[in-house]
């Protein structure tokens, strides 16, 4: 196979510098075409192959992040073997013709649980995550050192393939110590790392001094990589320029429409070519989150998807997409003398199975452990406990009507009496509290809690689970919390799977499901869970991961290596009961159908009007157009309630839209939105289009509000009323526009503020 690598690469003792224009490789100027792939998210019989297709693409390195919590699932424990084995990975990534990027953390984002950092650190109440508190820098040194003896010797000083090695990711935006950082950075070195350090930052979060000497890398998408990199100029003037992620997709969020993107997400990559800028595609394979991987964003409390496809280059099986084939056509004008792409490598065997029926069941409830005994519930930490289910256990003395309120489940809840299932709660809903039905006897109440992923990016990591606080009992002659609790932990391992004793029958209750299928030849399959609810499957042991009929994802990436010739054992834990109890291997994946049950309630009841009558708005005016965020001022004002009201929009059209919304308090500030909810929404598009109202307090400006344009079509103008959660002192608004187009961009609009709720409300 040829190489688009110089023979001299790979001598011994090699240099890696940066110097005042270029990145240097042996002391040659290199721009750096690179791609991210992370070890854990494909199977390692896999590796080989995903990197075969980064070199054909025509990249020349692979950027890694390292998940902190997969290498030290318990304090002291390492694990640098099988699919951690990340010194292999590099090794191949080198016979591959590829140079390495490490990015071990200890925090790193990545759609990852906890952004990458171990659930045991949320044993303290307080562990300080980020920071230089001893409990949480003392750990993290010590995992770096370990880091240190796998990979230091495969450096470029030494022969091998890793050029840059991160410091942290994404710190600028997160905090300000930069001893931390210069603690993290001793640390490497320490650890025998000796090629350039580098931090990756959004271009908004870059301020001076904020990790003093660290060479910096700035992200960008396709609308604004040449805005990012001249701002990177102005505030790094010396040194190469490199997009430390360009963003070819997006992640996934269970409930809102798979994430695409256009084909204009390939030119600026053409741009940065030109201008001898270096790159790395984010992702250019984004692969599976197996097992319980997937994290979540927060404010909503959004968690993530199995499937980490990402919508990039080379798809979750390690297809060539549409998107790879432009690319990869795009950098091949692009090469320098003597390179030449390889050929591109097949894919692996696709396979269907016949539809499967489960007619054996474990119930879940039926293999309870040990319990512990508890006066208040505790988190699943506090319990040992790092993912699955925990199940809370306490007696109901007779009653009826009062109301049970459970601060906070984290994160999906089911609620039984006396084994009757009587509730669902679902924290992305802000779901948590219930009314008791009569009892005319002392009854079992149990409270099933599942976790989702951890929230992995913001000020929200410290996201315990289970039930985070307390469980009270409300009714008319006051409050008192409800104590003398049991707690029962199902982590939900492949070794307790062996525990479970099948019978045949089925359970309108949570249970696992077996069944058993023969195969001649082994292959990729995708696993149809669209008559399921919610829930994990194991294939042969194998955690795939998590299901949930609400979508986007209704199918399963099953490895062809995780299959074997022969009889092969499917389980299935189902929490929230199937339509029926078959499943079927297809040979396409399902990653966008989602159902109209994932978006809960609107924000508007059918015939309810807002009506503003009467009410004098604090402000009115006209945005100018344009996608920057927009800040406007006004005198100051007091209340709880705001309502945005759009008369119409910049393209003259019907629509409303608005990616993220904020206001400036007393002293120009913006005000926190914790607490803050939309309890108004005139027109949501959300069969069409994932356009909740809710994604404008969201955090992300990918999503946004959208009114209706998949049917009624409302014309202007559109309101949005937002309860505060308290009165607050207005003095300005901060409006994010739709980034993607200009369809729905708010022009004139006014502004009210109440102290009471508005009428019709």
């Amino acid at each position: 196979m040829g190489s688009l690598l110089a023979v001299s690469w790979a001598v011994s003792g090699g240099t890696s510098a940066i110097g005042d224009r270029d990145f240097l490789l042996d002391g040659q100027p290199f721009v750096i075409r690179s791609g991210e792939m992370h070890y854990p998210r494909v199977p390692r019989e896999y590796w080989g192959h995903r990197l075969r297709m980064i070199r054909a693409l025509g990249l020349n390195t692979v950027s890694t992040y390292l998940f902190w919590s997969e290498h030290e699932p318990r304090p002291g424990r390492f694990g640098f073997t099988d699919n951690l084995d990340v010194a292999e990975f590099c090794r191949q990534a080198q016979q591959e013709g590829l140079k390495v990027i490490v990015r071990p953390g200890p925090y790193v984002c990545a759609e990852w649980d906890m952004g990458g950092l171990p659930w045991w650190l949320l044993k303290r109440p307080d562990g300080g995550l980020r920071s230089r508190q001893p409990a949480f820098l003392e750990p993290a040194q010590r995992y770096l050192r370990a880091v240190g003896e796998e990979l230091a010797p495969l450096q470029v000083t030494q022969g091998g393939p890793i050029i840059l090695v991160q410091v942290e990711n994404e710190y600028d935006g997160f905090g300000r110590d930069k001893e931390y950082i210069g603690a993290l950075r001793g640390t490497l070195e320490g650890a025998g790392f000796q090629v350039p350090f580098f931090t990756s930052e959004m271009g908004w979060a870059l301020r001076k001094g904020a990790s003093d000497g660290l060479f910096r890398t700035v992200s960008g998408n396709s609308r604004d990589v040449e805005k990012q990199m001249a701002g990177l100029r102005a505030f790094q003037p010396e040194g190469p320029l490199m997009c430390g992620e360009y963003y070819l997709g997006w992640f996934d969020s269970w409930g809102r429409s798979h994430a695409t993107s256009g084909p204009d997400v390939v030119k600026p990559v053409d741009w940065m070519l030109s201008q001898r800028i270096s790159f790395n595609l984010y992702m250019v394979h984004g692969g599976t989150s197996f097992g319980f991987a997937s994290g979540a964003n927060d404010n909503p409390f959004r968690p993530q998807p199995t499937s980490y496809d990402y919508d990039a280059p080379i798809s979750e099986a390690g297809w060539a997409t549409p998107k790879y084939h432009a690319l990869r056509e795009l950098i091949a004008k692009r090469l320098g003398p003597g390179e030449r792409l390889p050929e591109i490598p097949p894919r692996h065997p696709v396979i269907a199975v016949p539809s499967l029926e489960f007619a054996e069941v474990a119930p879940l409830l039926e293999f309870l452990p040990k319990p512990r005994k508890l006066g208040r519930p505790r988190c699943m930490e506090a319990c040992d406990q790092a993912h699955g289910c925990i199940l809370y256990r306490t007696t109901l003395p007779k009653g009826g009507g009062e109301k049970l309120e459970i601060r906070e489940v984290h994160d999906f809840g089911l609620v039984f009496l006396d084994g009757k299932r009587i509730a669902t709660l679902d924290r992305g809903r802000k779901q948590n509290s219930l009314k008791l039905p009569a009892r005319d006897r002392d009854m079992t109440l149990d409270l099933l809690v599942e976790a989702m992923g951890r929230v992995n990016y913001g000020d929200s990591l410290s996201d315990r689970k289970g039930i985070t606080e307390r469980v009270d009992v409300v009714s008319g002659s006051g409050s008192r919390e409800q104590t003398g609790w049991e707690a029962f932990s199902f982590p939900l391992n492949s070794q307790d799977l062996l525990k479970l004793k099948f019978k045949r029958g089925k359970t309108d209750l949570p249970a696992y499901y077996r069944s058993h299928f023969d195969l001649k030849e082994t292959g990729d399959t995708f696993l149809d869970l669209r008559t399921w609810g919610k829930g994990v499957v194991w294939v042969n042991g194998h955690n795939l991961g998590r299901f949930w009929r609400i979508g986007p994802q209704q199918t399963l990436y099953c490895p062809g290596p995780w299959l074997k010739k022969g009889r092969n054992e499917l389980i299935v834990l189902e929490l929230t009961g199937a339509e029926r109890h078959v499943i079927a291997g297809l040979k396409e994946p399902v990653l966008d159908q989602v159902r109209r049950e994932a978006f809960g309630p609107l924000h508007r009841q059918p015939g309810q009007r807002l009506d503003l009558t009467g009410i004098s708005p604090i402000h009115a005016g006209a945005l100018p157009p344009g996608k920057a965020w927009q800040t406007v001022r006004f005198a100051a004002a007091r209340g709880r309630y705001f309502c945005l009201e759009a008369i119409d929009s910049h393209a003259g059209d019907e629509y409303a839209t608005c990616a993220e919304l904020s206001l400036l308090g007393a002293g120009g500030e913006e005000l926190p939105r914790e607490g803050w909810q939309i309890v108004h929404a005139d027109s949501e598009e959300v069969l069409e289009e994932a356009g909740s109202a809710d994604n404008m307090l969201d955090g992300q400006a990918e999503s946004f509000w959208h009114t209706q344009w998949g049917g009624a079509k409302p014309k202007h103008p559109h309101q949005i009323v937002i309860d505060l959660g308290r009165e607050e002192t207005v003095t300005g608004l901060r409006y994010l526009p739709r980034q993607d187009q200009a369809n729905g961009r708010i022009n004139r609009y006014r502004l009210f503020l109440s102290s009471t709720p508005l009428k019709g409300l």
